[in-house]
């Protein structure tokens, strides 16, 4: 196959959605139809149902929660695709955040009995701030919820987008049936008595036209009426709109039960987006097909393996063609850096790949070289633009039960952090001891006890810190020596041996700013 055509039937893309609107079922659902599992498992499932697939931690099979990005590859319909699953707790929004730096489009998720809510708000917002077409899937319409009409007007009013529906509901609740697919007027009726949907559903596709008997005189009678209001009011479909992120074509289902999964899956391996093009600091476009092989690192997980404790940097490539052993340029540090265990995914379970594509996420063995943003390259270093750090809300230290695993400890904040887990803070003159903790949501800090429990054999307390605000610092001596000497500020420095100013108040960051000449506060982390 020509490099071109390798590059076209790749579809980066990820979901996004409000906590419990059901993507990771969503998740499942697609990779049962795309035939990459065969048989589905539930996020809260009891003991002895097999569990999902893209929450492999621990922490997630317990408390059914997506707590960090996962990745997926599997082909559909002559299409790879390359799915990145994303927490939904707003938490773990930094997670979420990088992710979304690394696709071509994305699956915005909602519950259809509570419309458009605030995260769903927030994701849209970063989607359209990156130009990520969208595709709308309105979920769990097995439940009873909002009519379908008010819906498309909510949607459209509150993210102030134009919403094209591409099929339409056939009831709700218990009685849904089905959809009709607006395009060919043909109702599609599924078939089954699992509501739980483990495996595919099967469906048949009958005429509109002829579909009275099947669904009801007073539903076809209210689904027509609804038909030709949409058709008069509604949005049309333009394939050219959508990939500009002017138009989210809609879709209705229910993911629990396998309704217009396969639909949503079809429209994704034909019609999303391919991958596209990278600016580098320079402001430099770099496009997919050219022959240079570049490619940036937007995640690094520990322990995906906790036997070989091992570090996994997720690398989205961007440009030429990508081959096992070879060697690439870190952009940031100039080193070279042999690239000869590379992995593809199924969540947690990996496999070795000789060659990969633009668009396609490889797992590269990271041994502290590596950080969240770097570019790699072949033939020389070049930057991508960066992938930014926000400043943390929450801070904390921890307290070690026993005082023999400071070492483990230390190895685990270390890869933690490396991870984005947790930021780390040292004071000057302390080394790397007894570090501050700064997390962006509070369930974090949660997360890190059970991980440093689980992978590193490690217990400990977390302990509050007084400080809610933190910025990164710059300016002159003159400017950070005031901070030093200053009551209420502590000047820290972070993983990356930047400086940072931890304060317990807002009024104290507008008081330096008017008393510090030229001081410089910065809420992301300064690339």
């Amino acid at each position: 196959m020509k490099f071109e055509d390798e590059v076209g039937r790749r579809r980066t893309f990820a979901i996004i959605s409000h906590p419990d609107a059901g993507k990771t079922t969503l998740t499942e659902k697609l990779l049962l139809y795309a035939r990459a599992i065969h048989l589905a498992g539930s996020v809260k499932a009891k003991r002895a149902s097999r569990g999902t697939i893209s929450d492999w931690m621990k922490i997630e099979q317990e408390r059914g929660i997506s707590v960090t990005s996962s990745v997926l590859q599997f082909n559909y319909e002559g299409s790879a695709l390359n799915l990145l699953d994303t927490p939904g707790h707003a938490d773990f929004s930094e997670d979420t955040f990088r992710t979304l730096a690394a696709v071509d489009s994305a699956i915005m998720l909602m519950d259809h009995a509570k419309g458009v809510e605030p995260r769903t708000l927030k994701l849209f917002e970063v989607c359209r701030m990156r130009k990520l077409p969208v595709a709308t899937f309105m979920n769990k319409l097995d439940r009873y919820g909002l009519e379908p009409l008010e819906l498309i007007d909510q949607v459209r009013d509150t993210l102030n987008i134009d919403v094209a529906p591409v099929n339409w509901p056939l009831g709700m609740g218990d009685d849904f049936k089905g959809v009709v697919d607006l395009r060919t007027r043909e109702i599609i009726v599924y078939e089954g008595d699992d509501r739980r949907g483990s495996e595919m559903t099967t469906s048949r596709r009958v005429p509109f036209d002829e579909a009275e008997e099947l669904i009801g005189s007073k539903a076809f009678e209210r689904v027509s009426e609804e038909l030709e209001l949409i058709q008069h009011a509604g949005d049309v479909y333009d394939h050219d709109r959508f990939l500009a992120g002017e138009v989210s074509p809609l879709f209705w289902g229910s993911a629990m039960s396998n309704f217009g999964v396969e639909e949503l899956l079809q429209f994704i391996a034909r019609n999303a987006t391919a991958p596209g093009p990278r600016l580098t600091e320079d402001g430099e476009e770099i496009l997919p097909t050219e022959p240079r092989f570049t490619g940036f690192v937007f995640k690094i997980q520990a322990n995906m393996n906790p036997r070989h404790r091992d570090g996994i940097a997720f690398m989205r490539v961007v440009s030429g063609k990508f081959e096992r052993g070879m060697d690439a340029v870190i952009g940031r540090s100039g080193e070279v850096l042999r690239l000869s265990k590379p992995h593809t995914f199924m969540a947690q379970e990996r496999s070795l790949v000789d060659e990969a594509w633009p668009g396609d996420i490889v797992g590269l063995y990271n041994t502290g070289k590596l950080r969240v943003g770097d570019t790699l390259a072949f033939g020389g270093a070049m930057k991508f633009a960066g992938i930014p750090r926000f400043a943390p809300e929450h801070f904390g230290q921890l307290r070690l039960e026993d005082p023999m695993k400071r070492k483990a400890l230390d190895n685990g904040l270390e890869q933690l952090a490396q991870e984005g887990v947790i930021q780390l803070f040292f004071s000057p003159g302390q080394g790397r001891q007894s570090p501050f903790l700064g997390a962006v949501g509070i369930l974090q800090f949660e997360v890190l006890k059970e991980r440093l429990k689980n992978e590193y054999k490690v217990s400990v307390q977390f302990v509050k810190a007084s400080f809610s605000h933190a910025r990164w610092v710059s300016g002159p001596p003159e400017a950070l020596e005031w901070l030093r000497t200053t009551h209420g500020y502590a000047l820290v420095e972070d993983r990356n041996g930047l400086p940072v100013v931890l304060t317990d108040s807002g009024w104290n960051l507008n008081y330096a700013l008017d008393n510090a000449k030229d001081l410089v506060l910065h809420e992301v982390e300064p690339l």
